[in-house]
């Protein structure tokens, strides 16, 4: 890996700090080279403190290490992307992150979708919310309609509509989002099933 440590003053670089699993950005450091040989050495993510003038690993003090699983160079050879398994909060405050967010798994529109869904059922009106009145009508009935958007999902599998197989495995999708929480679940308690299940 060809890092230019030449381009800053001080040869120092900036560092991004990611969780190699939610991909949450968790902190920004700086290295000089001594301190990328040594994370590459201990495997433990090292920087070189600024206000300490001297080489400092994350967790030192605290026990909260950042354990290394992989870095990589941007196109300019100036700046590293560190993936970490994080041991405990990052920040010096005890947040997760330094921007004070929590470290969590993060799907996307999925997640936006599951928090969509918990609003409305927490929050709506079963006469206007099309998830509440699910919700109001209990686990059977939730379920019965993940199955018939299962069913609906295999017949239109069998014909040659892409829209209307799409359409179905959307609302297949939909409501088992739905009938997850109602078990008291999100769709990361399944992905941690699957993980366990990887050979």
């Amino acid at each position: 890996m060809n890092i230019d440590f030449s381009k800053s003053a001080h040869g120092l670089i900036p560092t991004i700090i990611q969780d190699s699993e939610t991909k949450a950005v968790l902190m920004l450091g700086y290295m000089n080279e001594e301190a990328f040989v040594k994370t590459q050495e201990t495997k433990k993510v090292t920087f070189y403190s600024r206000s300490k003038q001297r080489l400092w690993t994350k967790g030192e003090e605290s026990g909260n290490f950042l354990n290394l699983v992989s870095f990589k160079n941007d196109c300019d050879n100036d700046t590293l992307l560190i993936q970490v398994q994080p041991v405990g909060p990052t920040c010096h405050n005890g947040t997760d992150t330094c921007w004070a967010e929590e470290n969590q798994p993060n799907y996307g529109f999925i997640s936006n979708l599951e928090q969509t869904i918990k609003t409305r059922r927490d929050n709506a009106d079963a006469e206007k919310s099309y998830v509440a009145s699910l919700f109001e009508k209990g686990i059977n009935k939730i379920a019965q309609k993940v199955g018939e958007e299962a069913v609906e999902v295999v017949i239109e599998a069998k014909d040659d509509n892409d829209e209307l197989f799409l359409s179905e495995s959307a609302d297949l999708l939909f409501h088992y989002l739905i009938l997850l929480q109602a078990k008291g679940f999100q769709l990361n308690d399944v992905i941690e099933v699957l993980k366990r299940r990887q050979k």
